[in-house]
């Protein structure tokens, strides 16, 4: 079952959904080669909870960290280890926040240092489709409209799209209905209505679409071993139109 949100509950999402945003932008301070993913994980747990905020991801389903690191070919659900950063990396992060009894959460691929044009080309195209896709949640639409402009846009590109995770609704819960696949079929699944708050992540590999678990149970990886981009809002449908509830400002911002 959906749960459509009233105007206040959306207020308080998106004071979440900020608050994992500033997160994302102070940790892009320490994104430098020869950083610590656990380093990181530290570092956001402090700045949420000196923020006011309880780290979402921290215990959820078992999940023994407050990040999901996810580095080159991780895709997604990364634990945060001892390895350092090395320059040509790339670095899914992504946060979970929990406030006033509603969840932010959203993701964001980082570049450590200089890195190949490819896969620059790869996060470009991630971060628009997400863009693409939240234009398509709209009244008048359905979930697959949102999924196949996702996937009709990357797959353009040569890449693959995952087909095993998907977005997802979002609320006092950090998992709700509907899902939100990158994949699809243009006027199916469930109508878009007013009030529905959902998280939109595109997860697009470099290679093929197929991925595989990786040996400590949750970190996810591309089959090929090629690279992978995460980009992940959060949107709520207002007057019919998608209103972007995080923002990438704080990491992009000069």
């Amino acid at each position: 079952m959906i749960i459509y949100k009233k105007l206040e509950e959306i207020e308080l999402i998106k004071e979440s959904a900020l608050m994992v945003s500033k997160t994302l932008g102070e940790l892009k301070k320490y994104i430098l080669p020869g950083t610590l993913p656990i380093d990181l994980d530290k570092i956001a747990e402090t700045f949420i909870r000196d923020h006011g905020g309880e780290p979402g991801f921290l215990g959820m389903y078992g999940f023994p960290n407050s990040l999901c690191i996810s580095i080159n070919e991780e895709v997604v659900h990364g634990i945060p280890g001892n390895k350092p950063l090395q320059s040509g990396d790339i670095i899914s992060i992504d946060c979970g926040v929990l406030m006033n009894e509603y969840y932010g959460d959203h993701a964001y691929t980082f570049t450590v240092g200089e890195v190949k044009e490819d896969i620059k080309k790869l996060l470009e195209v991630t971060k628009e489709s997400l863009y693409k896709g939240i234009k398509k949640l709209k009244v008048g639409n359905r979930i697959g409209d949102v999924s196949a402009e996702i996937q009709q846009f990357t797959e353009s590109h040569g890449y693959g799209v995952v087909r095993e995770l998907v977005g997802h609704g979002l609320g006092k819960s950090l998992h709700e209905e509907p899902d939100i696949p990158n994949f699809g079929t243009e006027n199916t699944g469930p109508k878009i209505q007013n009030g529905l708050v959902v998280a939109i992540e595109p997860m697009i590999n470099l290679g093929g679409k197929e991925v595989e678990q990786g040996s400590d149970g949750w970190t996810v990886i591309t089959k090929d071993r090629k690279p992978s981009a995460h980009f992940e809002h959060n949107i709520a449908v207002i007057d019919g139109k998608p209103k972007i509830l995080s923002s990438f400002d704080f990491i992009e911002k000069d």
